[in-house]
């Protein structure tokens, strides 16, 4: 990838702002302007710019180096042959020298080929911090949303205890209840009123964060969206098959290895000659110091060559052998960080999906039994105590619900984060769309060697088994079974 196309991003930051004011999705405005304003992605960003000059710097040994030289001054020197012996000059000079590498064990061809490394390295952490970041940003405008529905419940549940508190209190008054059920009406209308401050404080919480990773307030109106389900994978195994190979952390790990490898090989340059070619030209009044000359010209091939050096040289290429080890060792490190965060998001992914149907019919269950408990209160048949637990019942069964709604969305995410697909699903504005810094890019020999791509087992029940030991249980346990001839009584 040339800079040119890296400086495309600056031009979309420039440009972006106008898109978002036509955007209609809220979650990809906030993931936008968090690309856009935060610092982490911006630092990755000069990060790449900063490694794409270093690999002109390190090119530029290619090339002749040309310098200009001047001087005035005044010389003294003593020559007992001379006479006089003694003599002193006045002296004026200028030159132009010019030396041109020829040979250096192909140092200079390994440092380009570091620092190109290092570039690449950098591009992808560039990408990785866009993903995390667009991650971060999503997250925090799940939670806005998330804590202000839980405020919501709380005050609703704040209010159902309310009713209670006071309706328990007026009958106490006028003379048809008991003290003891008002101090309980009274202690769980503190419990509601605990609940609402928490969950209020929660909000104030994630408020700050999405400030802090978005760069402005969340809007008044915030929609939940149908989350991003388009282009997950299809199983445990693809998920990781896509991390692997795709996730911008990992291919930054590679790409630091090869930088490492490059500068190793380039230690042992120092086990070789160095050779330029120089060629000098100078003029002037006494020149270097010698009475009358005016014009000095050489051209010269020089070759010089360490023979010792108290073995700083062999210690400094096994140091390097060592640092390569470590790259890899951190390269297999990032691969299994990378599937290990891959897998848990898409099984959340799953499992959420499952947990919703059961916490929605717990919702609708307990919203049922609570109304019939009131009736039931209100006539005698139910004591207060049940009454205010089902009450509590209903807001944790909403609260789990809404936790679950959300945190749902939140995995989707996180899956698509943990394989870089995450700013493409969002349709947001990047430098790229997945081209890498080479089209053909891949890790090849390169690829982690202790990441296998294998799908946890799990060894798990099945629901059918869990209901038939239920069953055998039930059958177990002594007691009368009714009968069509002596059905129990219903509950009502």
């Amino acid at each position: 990838m040339t800079v040119s196309r890296a400086l495309t991003f600056s031009l979309l930051i420039a440009t972006s702002t106008a898109a978002l004011s036509q955007t209609d999705d809220p979650l990809k405005a906030a993931a936008q302007k968090a690309i856009q304003t935060n610092p982490e992605v911006t630092a990755r960003f000069n990060a790449f710019r900063a490694a794409s000059n270093e690999v002109d710097v390190a090119r530029g040994a290619y090339y002749p180096r040309v310098d200009l030289n001047a001087d005035v001054g005044r010389s003294r020197d003593s020559i007992d042959t001379r006479n006089p012996k003694d003599q002193s000059l006045s002296r004026t000079g200028v030159g132009v020298s010019l030396t041109q590498l020829l040979w250096d064990g192909q140092l200079t061809q390994s440092e380009v080929s570091r620092f190109g490394h290092a570039r690449s390295s950098r591009y992808f952490e560039f990408i990785e911090a866009t993903e995390q970041t667009a991650l971060e940003a999503s997250r925090a405008y799940y939670d806005v949303l998330r804590f202000r529905r839980l405020v919501l419940l709380a005050e609703d549940n704040y209010v159902q205890h309310k009713v209670s508190h006071d309706q328990i209190q007026n009958r106490f008054k006028a003379g048809v209840g008991r003290g003891v059920d008002v101090e309980q009406a009274a202690a769980r209308l503190a419990l509601a009123e605990t609940n609402l401050s928490t969950e209020t404080a929660n909000l104030h919480d994630v408020v700050a964060r999405y400030q802090r990773v978005v760069g402005e307030a969340p809007p008044a109106q915030l929609t939940l969206g149908a989350g991003l389900t388009q282009g997950m994978p299809a199983s445990a195994s693809e998920v990781q098959t896509q991390a692997t190979l795709r996730n911008a952390g990992i291919s930054a790990a590679v790409e630091n290895l090869r930088a490492l490898r490059s500068q190793s090989e380039g230690q042992r340059s120092a086990f070789q000659p160095r050779v330029e070619a120089r060629a000098r030209g100078s003029e002037g009044h006494n020149l270097n110091g010698l009475q009358d000359q005016r014009r000095e010209a050489a051209a010269e091939v020089v070759l010089s060559w360490n023979l010792f050096n108290g073995g700083s040289d062999q210690a400094r290429v096994r140091q390097f052998a060592d640092l390569v080890t470590q790259a890899a060792d951190l390269r297999d490190r990032t691969c299994r960080d990378a599937r290990q965060t891959a897998s848990i998001a898409f099984n959340d992914t799953l499992k959420l999906v499952e947990q919703l149907r059961y916490l929605e019919r717990n919702v609708v269950a307990i919203e049922r039994a609570r109304d019939a408990y009131r009736q039931q209160f209100e006539i005698g048949q139910r004591s207060l105590l049940d009454l205010l637990n089902a009450e509590n019942e209903v807001y944790t069964a909403r609260r789990a619900y809404a936790n679950a709604e959300h945190e749902l969305r939140i995995a989707y995410v996180r899956t698509h984060a943990a394989t870089n697909t995450l700013t493409a699903a969002l349709g947001l504005s990047r430098i790229d769309t997945g081209a890498l810094p080479d089209d053909n890019w891949n890790a090849g020999d390169d690829a982690a060697a202790r990441c296998p791509i294998t799908a946890a087992p799990l060894a798990t029940t099945s629901r059918e088994e869990l209901d038939a030991r239920a069953k055998a249980l039930s059958e177990a346990r002594p007691g009368v079974t009714p009968t069509p001839a002596t059905k129990a009584p219903v509950a009502r």
